[in-house]
């Protein structure tokens, strides 16, 4: 049992809301997946021709969990061939201004620390 101050999401505890909310949209590509679908509705294909470097597997689970957090829906549409969308949830869309400060201070953070060897201006993500 947690106490008051514990949260808990499939039988894990986290200390703090922040801890639980970091846990459910972070990894390499959970934040690239949200905001593509902030533009709104995409079928799996796109998703996988709009993200470099993502995997069918990593892909597929990816999508399963954010939308067993409630963060996205898929929905098939009963056609053959099979087509599926995925759009961002009323709860995932409340991320939004959320992921915007994060791009933010993910700017200023890289201009004021660029990595070594790469200019601060080919570090920056500007296609989200």
């Amino acid at each position: 049992m947690t106490s008051p101050s514990m949260y808990e999401m499939n039988g894990k505890q986290y200390q703090c809301a922040i801890e639980l909310a970091v846990s459910i949209i972070s990894g390499r590509w959970k934040p690239t997946i949200i905001c593509k679908l902030f533009a709104g509705k995409h079928r799996y294909g796109e998703l996988k021709k709009g993200i470099v470097g993502i995997n069918h597997k990593m892909l597929a689970e990816q999508l399963k969990e954010l939308e067993s957090a409630g963060i996205i829906h898929r929905h098939a549409y009963p056609e053959v061939p099979p087509k599926v969308e995925y759009e961002l949830t009323e709860l995932g869309m409340k991320l939004k201004p959320i992921i915007d400060q994060l791009q933010e201070w993910g700017e200023l953070f890289q201009l004021s620390n660029p990595r070594e060897g790469i200019p601060a201006e080919n570090n920056m993500v500007t296609d989200l």
